[in-house]
């Protein structure tokens, strides 16, 4: 593989580049210049607005830009020469392998943010106030430093696969070998190796909710708590009762992080199978389709209908978050 770069080939770029870098600057240093010279009480919207100047041009370039392109590229064709409409969006939900990507993105979707929030919750209420409190959310917390790469890679080994005769290699195919059971292809028998593939999603954000709901856990006041415990509660009680609702918006958090997360993962899919034996899900296969498969289109298709799932929960998030800052 050659690895060579030619400076010479690539010089309109690199001059592009570089005057985009300049022109930037120079934006910066004028806003900071106009802002130095005016005085203080005199500052209005306008110099706002050329305060927030680099940050709108830089949001433009690198959201809305690439946004209004990609939506457009959605009703071209693969090679975007020829306008085909909505021939891309009704290949999505008609053609049996599109329907597969979906299918296993709702199955992210239910179960990620909901065995996540349901995990973390037990091991917080579990853990509290424990003698080993600290070590316990340290111990969940540690695969959170660990990228969802090389967390791929790693489960890869535990579900790797070898003949009945050979010595296995992956721990959980020992297991089943030393239970007398035969070895299996865990990661290539659909559609069960999805589950697999969400055991190890969950496997990395259950110290993220661990450690959100067990601080929101610990700032319920102490009262409530004297009181129900007074009034006779049960533990169940106390914590169907005090606890769920105290933390409700820190659960919420939880789960809408969770979904957007979910919504748009890739590095564990990529990883372990590609997207082979019906493991893709929307950004993977929005990734195969315009850069492994030439079709442009169908992968802005899928780009768009990813944001348009996102959208939704990002501006409930906002409300929320609104509505507890004005309570």
């Amino acid at each position: 593989m050659d690895f060579f770069f030619d400076f010479a080939a690539e010089a309109p770029k690199l001059v592009q580049l570089l005057i985009g870098v300049v022109a930037f600057l120079a934006f910066v240093g004028l806003m900071l210049l106009l802002l130095d010279r005016a005085p203080m009480k005199e500052r209005s919207w306008g110099h706002s607005l050329l305060l927030l100047g680099p940050a709108l041009v830089l949001l433009a370039i690198g959201l809305v830009v690439p946004g209004i392109r990609t939506t457009l590229l959605s009703f071209m064709s693969g090679d975007s020469s020829q306008f085909v409409g909505l021939d891309n969006y009704i290949w999505m939900f008609t053609q049996p392998e599109a329907i597969t990507v979906l299918r296993n993105t709702l199955i992210w979707v239910l179960l990620v943010p909901s065995l996540v929030t349901a995990i973390g919750l037990v091991y917080a209420v579990v853990v509290d106030k424990s003698r080993f409190e600290a070590i316990a959310k340290s111990l969940v917390f540690l695969p959170m430093a660990i990228s969802f790469v090389g967390a791929g890679i790693i489960w890869r080994f535990v579900y790797a696969y070898r003949p009945e005769e050979a010595d296995q290699i992956g721990l959980l195919n020992q297991f089943v070998v030393w239970l007398g059971g035969e070895p299996q292809q865990w990661l290539q028998s659909a559609p069960t190796n999805t589950l697999f593939l969400i055991v190890v999603m969950v496997w990395i954000q259950a110290g993220f909710a661990t450690v959100v709901l067990s601080a929101a856990i610990k700032g319920i006041p102490s009262e409530i708590v004297e009181a129900a415990r007074l009034d006779g509660a049960t533990p169940l009680q106390m914590f169907f009762r005090v606890t769920l609702p105290s933390i409700r918006p820190a659960l919420v958090v939880v789960l809408v992080t969770q979904s957007i997360g979910t919504l748009k993962l890739f590095d564990i899919v990529r990883t372990m199978t590609g997207g082979q034996f019906d493991t893709s899900v929307i950004a993977n296969e929005m990734y195969n389709q315009a850069f492994r498969y030439g079709e442009a289109g169908k992968g802005a298709a899928l780009a768009v209908f990813l944001f348009v799932l996102v959208t939704p929960i990002v501006v409930y998030q906002i409300r929320s978050m609104r509505q507890r800052r004005e309570a």
